[in-house]
């Protein structure tokens, strides 16, 4: 966990180049944290977003949707530009949209260790059909 001071110039580092289009990097190296200092509390923490895209890897064609987590924080939180910086490296990635809410969640839990989560990628019609995919973790029944 880093210092407030850590985190600030971690923060500054942020505004970088992102990856080039075509380049497919998901990039969780970005995601920072920074300490909850009310962690036996369990405060519900709630973050969206209708900017999340990536590409379908069959035909390339963009795929748009509205990210929404719901987490229970443990000792970290999410720090919201890193946040952002890491859902826009999904921006080129050929990735089918159950795999990505997969991806993101595995990535988020990773670096901040909650309680539980709740990710859902409620994506827009494309072709007539319209998909919401929802994940869920808890470390009260092991991560499922």
């Amino acid at each position: 966990m880093a210092t407030i001071q850590e985190l600030k110039e971690q923060y500054e580092g942020l505004d970088r180049e992102l990856p080039a289009k075509g380049e497919e990097v998901i990039d969780p190296s970005c995601l920072l944290t920074f300490q909850y200092e009310y962690p036996k509390q369990r405060s519900q923490v709630e973050i969206d977003t209708d900017e999340f895209t990536a590409v379908c890897p069959w035909t390339g064609l963009p795929d748009y949707g509205v990210l929404r987590i719901s987490y229970v924080p443990g000792d970290s939180c999410i720090e919201l530009k890193s946040l952002k910086y890491y859902l826009l490296s999904y921006r080129d990635v050929g990735i089918v949209q159950e795999h990505a809410v997969n991806r993101i969640l595995n990535d988020l839990v990773a670096v901040c260790q909650p309680q539980s989560m709740k990710i859902t990628l409620d994506y827009k019609v494309r072709g007539g059909l319209h998909t919401a995919v929802t994940v869920e973790y808890s470390q009260d029944n092991g991560g499922k």
